[in-house]
């Protein structure tokens, strides 16, 4: 059974770059054709994929997101991490880290993670 497992700052300042690290247990990041990805739910908004990054080290970003997002990994300790740079108070929501399945092919979102809430405020 894979799990993953949010973790970072609840607090963010406006103008700052919000950091989350998506620690995976049960699985591999580098198992072929999964990916990992980040999705985000604003309050009272539907949820908004991020970006992902693929078994082979790939990375793909939403194209409105782009300019102010990194995705990494490290397959040593088997997690990956979101970067967001120079966030506002509209970047405040849950913060989920997703695997998708067969990510060359059917891409199936299949394990989240609980989600983790990041404010940004001064």
């Amino acid at each position: 059974q894979v799990q993953l497992q949010e973790s970072g700052p609840g607090l963010v300042k406006p103008s700052q770059t919000l950091s989350l690290t998506c620690t995976v247990s049960g699985g591999s990041i580098t198992t072929s054709y999964d990916a990992w990805s980040w999705i985000r739910q604003p309050p009272g908004k539907g949820p908004e994929w991020m970006g992902v990054i693929a078994y082979d080290g790939s990375t793909y970003y939403s194209p409105s997101l782009k300019s102010r997002t990194s995705i990494s990994r490290d397959t040593s300790k088997n997690l990956f991490s979101l970067q967001l740079r120079s966030v506002t108070p509209e970047d405040t929501a849950v913060y989920y880290c997703v695997r998708v399945s067969d990510w060359y092919g059917t891409y199936e979102y299949d394990y989240w993670g609980q989600g983790t809430q990041v404010t940004v405020s001064s």
